[in-house]
């Protein structure tokens, strides 16, 4: 019989031709469990992006044999449901990783040069006649600082936390790092304890799963461990850190800068005051956004469903 293998949203080309090789494919264009409901009565397999995966929806899926994530973290599927229930689950760790490295050190660096708010003031009409541009940017107060010699600490050094510490030393950066893991860290690259980590850097960058250990790892004692006017590059997961403790803290002008691309709801309230703080970069979940990464993860994901559909009962991966 010939597999039915659902997914919530399209993935890229590369991947779906895969799976239309290797099933019946519905795309749902749909991410509520509720109109989910019915093609998952008849799915041999779902793929899923960032979308949650509950307990209810594996349970309403009597044929399920194996979910995709289209990505690396897997705190969004009911991993003891989807074990209890024998159904298998793959994601797709480091195909997205030297994306989101690129991207958080274009955050970083757009942090410390202060260029969203300094975009956001020409396009404006902020700067007088008159005097210079460059003479103006000094009076707006928009002086930047340079990366090359400042410290950057990783919270997480998995596959994204390596690329980024290999970015980051060619920047000129000294870089330090921490993990709950036992880790072999890259070359360059000294492990340190967290509180060692915050007092010390210049650069923060979160690279952790949410994790009853790490949901908000960033709170208000960690932000008062950080440098002084420290930035702070979230990419991982919303819930690592404790937004209002995050605004508090650049009101107060405790934390120089705050880069986030992940939110919890996505997508974030539009008067979230997070999307319009002057010292806030908020970008909509994009870091792992190419067109490389995508193929790359499409293909990953693709590869791991159909390894579990056309294995022999008793001998899947």
């Amino acid at each position: 019989m010939t597999p039915t293998i659902l997914l919530t949203e399209p993935i890229a080309a590369a991947g779906l031709d895969l799976l239309r090789a290797a099933g019946d494919v519905h795309i749902a264009h749909a991410t509520d469990p509720m109109a989910l409901a019915g093609p998952l009565a008849t799915a041999d397999a779902l793929v899923v992006r960032s979308s949650p995966v509950t307990a209810a929806m594996l349970e309403a899926a009597p044929r399920l044999k194996v979910v995709g994530r289209h990505g690396a973290g897997l705190d969004g599927i009911d991993l003891a449901a989807a074990e209890r229930l024998g159904v298998r689950v793959v994601n797709t760790p480091g195909a997205n990783a030297e994306s989101v490295a690129e991207f958080v050190i274009l955050a970083a660096l757009a942090l410390a040069r202060r260029a969203p708010l300094a975009a956001a003031s020409l396009a404006q009409g902020a700067f007088p006649a008159g005097r210079s541009l460059p003479s103006a940017v000094v009076r707006a107060g928009l002086t930047g600082t340079m990366l090359a010699g400042r410290t950057l600490g990783l919270v997480g050094l998995g596959a994204i936390g390596r690329g980024v510490a290999a970015r980051a030393q060619g920047l000129g950066m000294t870089v330090i790092g921490y993990d709950v893991a036992a880790v072999t860290p890259p070359e360059g690259v000294r492990l340190v304890d967290l509180d060692h980590l915050l007092g010390v850097a210049d650069v923060v960058s979160l690279h952790v799963p949410q994790t009853e250990r790490t949901t908000g790892l960033i709170g208000r004692a960690a932000l008062d461990r950080m440098r002084p006017d420290a930035l702070l590059v979230n990419t991982a997961r919303a819930g690592v850190v404790d937004v209002a403790a995050v605004l508090a803290a650049l009101d107060s002008g405790r934390l120089g800068g705050y880069s986030v691309d992940v939110f919890h709801p996505e997508p974030p309230d539009p008067t979230d005051p997070l999307l319009h703080h002057p010292r806030v970069f908020a970008t909509p979940h994009m870091a792992a956004m190419t067109h490389d990464a995508l193929d790359a993860m499409a293909v990953a994901v693709a590869r791991g469903v159909i390894a579990h559909l056309t294995a022999p009962e008793g001998s899947r991966p």
